[in-house]
């Protein structure tokens, strides 16, 4: 098996940045777990269904999801569709959450997920990677930042894509959606028993990749030689 980093965290805890920034410099596979919940919860939201855990999962079963480009540039495929920009809206971002809470749902993308595990190095960013779908990978991370950063950094990436919502709006997703999050029966979002937590509130993105860096490169197993060239593609 190969050598894994997991980040977990709440939204705009700074996991994506993060774990984009270390595969990009260790040259290492970028996952992103949310992105197959968004982009399963899209094609619900377009088909109107997935109401239950069966039907959800019966979805999950007829779909095909994708990664293409490298971790700065990563293009998601839904149906062979280019759906980078899409799943990323509030309303999938809600509807992500929701089907995330389906346990047929998480045990079929955990299985996806794991396969990736036997061809390289990765690093990978999600809600239950160490504590679910790689209990023994060797870097488990845990960013959090408290809610009013975490709503503002939020409010200014959908406003940078040209998302026209308010803060408070920003601030009510979010609570709902940690709540769901944390308060699911299957795979609940919380920190692994042995992950390193990380309080990413006031630090910029260079802070956190350093801090989130020093981690990983400390591991007795990392990769001699962990810094490769920057990979062309996945």
């Amino acid at each position: 098996m190969s050598f894994v980093v997991t980040i977990d965290g709440p939204s705009a805890a700074g996991k994506s940045t993060t774990a984009r920034a270390i595969a990009q410099q260790l040259g290492w596979r970028y996952l992103d777990t949310g992105a197959y919940y968004r982009a399963l919860a899209l094609k619900a939201l377009r088909l109107w269904t997935a109401a239950d855990d069966q039907a959800a999962t019966r979805l999950a079963r007829e779909t095909r999801i994708e990664f293409s480009g490298d971790p700065s540039r990563a293009h998601v495929l839904l149906d062979g569709a280019d759906v980078t920009d899409a799943i990323r809206a509030p309303d999938v971002s809600q509807g992500a959450s929701r089907i995330a809470a389906f346990p047929g749902v998480r045990r079929l993308l955990v299985e996806w997920q794991r396969t990736l595990r036997e061809r390289e190095p990765l690093v990978g960013e999600g809600r239950d990677l160490g504590t679910v779908v790689f209990p023994d990978a060797e870097v488990k991370l845990y960013l959090d930042a408290d809610p009013e950063t975490r709503a503002r950094r939020r409010h200014a990436e959908l406003a940078d894509r040209g998302l026209a919502v308010t803060l408070e709006e920003v601030r009510a997703d979010m609570r709902a959606r940690d709540e769901r999050d944390r308060s699911r029966a299957d795979s609940p979002l919380k920190p692994a028993a042995d992950a390193t937590v990380l309080d990413t509130s006031g630090w910029d993105p260079a802070r956190q990749v350093e801090a989130a860096l020093a981690v990983v490169r400390a591991h007795p197993r990392f990769p001699k030689g962990g810094d490769v060239p920057e990979r062309a593609g996945t």
